[in-house]
């Protein structure tokens, strides 16, 4: 699955390590063969709900959760990436 960072500043980067889990239930009105390949249609999901509610997509629940984790628990590529950006703010003059 392929993210895109959000903006950030960079002067005081402070990065951390979340779990996030997200809980829907919505309708939704679409082609058929889209939800066949999941990835795709995660893809549309996402889209849809960041646009939001129209007469194509009816939310009926939804819950967001996210929490600070120990570093120590993410894998070590995530670890590897977390180091980066921290060297990367230490290197921008304040």
């Amino acid at each position: 699955m392929n993210s895109k960072a959000l903006p950030r500043q960079i002067n005081n980067l402070e990065v951390g390590v979340y779990e996030c889990e997200i809980h829907l239930k919505f309708r939704l009105i679409e082609e058929k063969s889209l939800l066949s390949d999941r990835e795709q249609l995660l893809q549309v999901l996402l889209e849809a709900l960041t646009e939001g509610a129209d007469e194509f997509l009816e939310t009926l629940q939804a819950s967001v959760k996210a929490q600070e984790i120990s570093e120590f628990k993410a894998s070590p590529q995530m670890r590897r990436q977390l180091m980066r950006l921290r060297n990367f703010s230490d290197t921008i003059p304040q």
